[in-house]
């Protein structure tokens, strides 16, 4: 269902139980039979939802990011340089995990599995 731009009077598929199936497959959930077809209609009405947002009107002059909102340079914060701030508490938190080595906190691995 990769949509990327979905554009006036084009309509959204809806998700057919065997396309939901499909992507349950994908995703490796365990659903029961009713909790699969709750999802699934649960999907559909935000699909329709977005159907009804597109249908919308806007004005094509108006550049998306700005929302119909004016917001010129004079009204805006500058934006502030990145500044890093080390914790003064770095000791405090690392004597609270439970493995470390040197000044690192050691996670465990997550385990993964590839995908064919």
């Amino acid at each position: 269902m990769g949509y990327t731009h979905l554009r006036k009077g084009e309509a959204l598929r809806m998700i057919t139980p065997e396309l939901f199936d499909h992507l349950v497959e994908l995703a490796a959930l365990e659903l029961s039979p009713s909790e699969a077809e709750y999802l699934r209609q649960q999907l559909n009405n935000q699909l329709k939802a977005l159907q009804e947002l597109v249908a919308v009107p806007l004005d094509a002059s108006i550049p998306p990011a700005l929302h119909g909102v004016s917001y010129p340079a004079e009204i805006r914060s500058p934006i502030r340089n990145d500044e890093w701030l080390p914790s003064p508490q770095v000791d405090t938190i690392l004597s609270q995990a439970p493995e470390r080595e040197e000044r690192y906190i050691v996670v465990p691995d997550i385990p993964h599995q590839d995908l064919e």
